[in-house]
């Protein structure tokens, strides 16, 4: 579908086939207007002229220094057309643990080090969590990200129609940028609080997402007012800078696994007796625009908020995690509530992120809802594999007996939590 851009007509294609599964498995709609489809107003953001990124000296002090996407620097991440602030460094071989570090707010971050990994994940730490934008050298394996930049610019992400939505879209900015080596040495010379002011002029039309929504009605009336939502997102990067020829970011694992997953659930429930609890299964739309699907939803869910005790939220599950033992599968933010110690009571090949130095708790559609006090993670076997937002992430790399024995891991757990009493609970200070 390629790519399933988000807020594309091949997205829309994509949720209206999985509404035909949902049909299939005997799942009622949830959607609008009595259909399985919840349609999102968007207000989708072009860039009209090349981004570029300044150096601006002391007044007096001369011209500014001008860098162009494309040739200068390219982008890894953008969440604003247009950011300002002082210039910060930070040496990642000489910080134990950047969450721990107090970044001011609107900084412009210079991530360096040793370990290449280490500062990715500084990077988008500092990013998605100190509220501040980052900067990185590309590294020599990754130039050829330049070579066809200037083609295509990067996609600024939609926003949500309604004027209610910005608080929710503000949760996930993140701005980080990859300089080639020239430019990466220039900043180093540079003192810190010299102001760096990033541009990207752009225009906006009024576009649409799409959510796939449908719902199991619970058979208990003292349980069907705790339902459980089980998600995953349905979009991925669409067609964008061709790599090795390639120009079809296929999200294979990210997150065409996730939703396989939502939909075998769906399938084993819907051909069951009815389960005690509602359950809802959803389908998001734009999480890669920074989860405007999830908002939306949130914003208007087919029930009350109140009434949804728990998310789990499926992404990236088709490949195993080296970092666990065969077959199994992590949940985001484990140490948050008692949700993944009792799935793993009951069968479920479950245990703690083994990497929390991502941050992945709230890089997911779930964080919008736990927002919210919804109960909420993400499961995951994603072990940092280089085809994450590349077109490499295709079917062909995807192990599917693991993809096949992982689902059916979770199946007895789920049946359990879906006809249960037991109420998920936020741990003490584990809600964000």
């Amino acid at each position: 579908m390629q790519g399933r851009g988000s807020g594309t007509h091949d997205e829309l294609v994509a949720a209206t086939y999985i509404a035909s599964e949902l049909r299939q498995y005997g799942i009622d709609p949830a959607g609008n207007n009595g259909g399985y489809i919840q349609s999102v107003p968007t207000i989708q953001r072009k860039i009209t002229s090349v981004p570029q990124l300044k150096i601006l000296p002391p007044p007096g002090a001369g011209e500014p220094i001008i860098w162009n996407y494309g040739k200068e620097f390219i982008v890894a991440s953008l969440s604003q057309a247009e950011f300002s602030g002082p210039l910060w460094k930070l040496n990642t071989d000489k910080v134990s643990n950047v969450q721990t570090l107090k970044i001011e707010p609107g900084a412009v971050v210079l991530i360096t080090g040793s370990d290449e990994k280490k500062e990715t994940q500084a990077g988008f730490s500092v990013a998605s969590e100190g509220g501040a934008a980052a900067l990185m050298l590309t590294r020599e394996k990754h130039l050829k990200r330049f070579d066809n930049a200037s083609e295509h610019w990067p996609r600024l992400p939609d926003r949500l129609k309604e004027e209610s939505a910005p608080d929710l879209v503000t949760d996930m900015n993140v701005n980080v940028l990859e300089l080639n080596r020239d430019a990466f040495h220039v900043l180093m010379q540079m003192p810190e609080g010299t102001m760096l002011h990033f541009d990207a002029s752009s225009s906006d039309k009024e576009g649409n997402t799409w959510n796939a929504v449908g719902i199991l009605r619970g058979s208990d009336p003292s349980l069907r007012q705790a339902a459980i939502l089980f998600s995953a997102h349905l979009d991925h990067l669409g067609i964008g800078t061709a790599v090795n020829g390639d120009n079809i970011y296929n999200g294979a694992d990210d997150d065409a696994s996730g939703t396989t997953a939502v939909l075998e659930i769906a399938r084993v429930l819907g051909q069951e007796r009815r389960p005690r609890r509602t359950v809802v299964f959803a389908l998001f739309g734009s999480e890669e625009m920074g989860g405007l699907g999830s908002t939306y939803f949130r914003q208007h869910p087919p029930l009350l908020l109140k009434q949804i005790v728990a998310n789990l939220e499926f992404e990236m599950i088709g490949r195993p995690d080296p970092a666990v033992k065969s077959d199994t599968l992590w949940l985001t933010g484990w140490e948050r509530s008692n949700l993944g110690p009792a799935l793993a009571a009951h069968g479920a090949r479950l245990v703690r992120d083994p990497h929390p130095a991502e941050g992945f708790f709230a890089r997911s559609d779930n964080y919008v809802l736990a927002k919210k006090g919804v109960v909420a993670h993400t499961i995951s076997s994603y072990g940092l594999h280089d085809d994450y937002h590349q077109p490499s992430d295709d079917l062909a790399h995807l192990d599917l007996q693991h993809l096949n024995a992982a689902i059916g891991s979770l199946l007895a757990s789920v049946e359990w939590l879906v006809n249960s009493s037991f109420r998920p609970k936020w741990n003490v200070g584990g809600q964000p």
